[in-house]
């Protein structure tokens, strides 16, 4: 009896679209960091990249429940004293919605070097139109 390894070379990546429109952020995030990952194959292993590509669209009109529109906060530190910068998820979504579910995705992968590479397979767009049209995406089942 040999063990399987799988290799990243082996698996073809499919392209999946996801929209977000009235989803919970947390429950989209899942999907999409596990499909990502590769978790949904039968040949996962953690240390092999072998995901999938994930296109999401309406980005601006994901759902967060409860309050955290006004308690939930994202800070970015520049390194410098003072450099703390604290933005609330409402003003974060009115600016910048991409990056709320991005961000939602990266704290579900493991910080590791493949998690890097795998966050340059999430594709998130703030309206319904999306540049991938080619790579023929099929709706996603999550």
């Amino acid at each position: 009896m040999k063990s399987f390894r799988p290799k990243s070379s082996d698996e073809t990546r499919n392209w999946h679209i996801v929209d977000a429109k009235d989803r919970p952020l947390g429950r989209l995030a899942v999907n999409i960091a596990n499909s990502v990952r590769g978790k949904d194959r039968p040949t996962f292993d953690p240390s092999v990249d072998q995901g999938d590509f994930v296109i999401v669209i309406n980005a601006d009109k994901v759902r967060l429940t409860g309050r955290k529109l006004e308690q939930k906060e994202y800070d970015y530190y520049s390194g410098w004293r003072g450099g703390r910068k604290v933005f609330t998820a409402k003003t974060l979504m009115e600016n910048h919605p991409d990056r709320v579910i991005k961000q939602a995705v990266w704290g579900m992968l493991p910080k590791n070097k493949i998690a890097r590479k795998m966050m340059t397979r999430v594709k998130v767009y703030r309206g319904s139109e999306h540049p991938h049209e080619a790579q023929k995406p099929d709706v996603a089942a999550f």
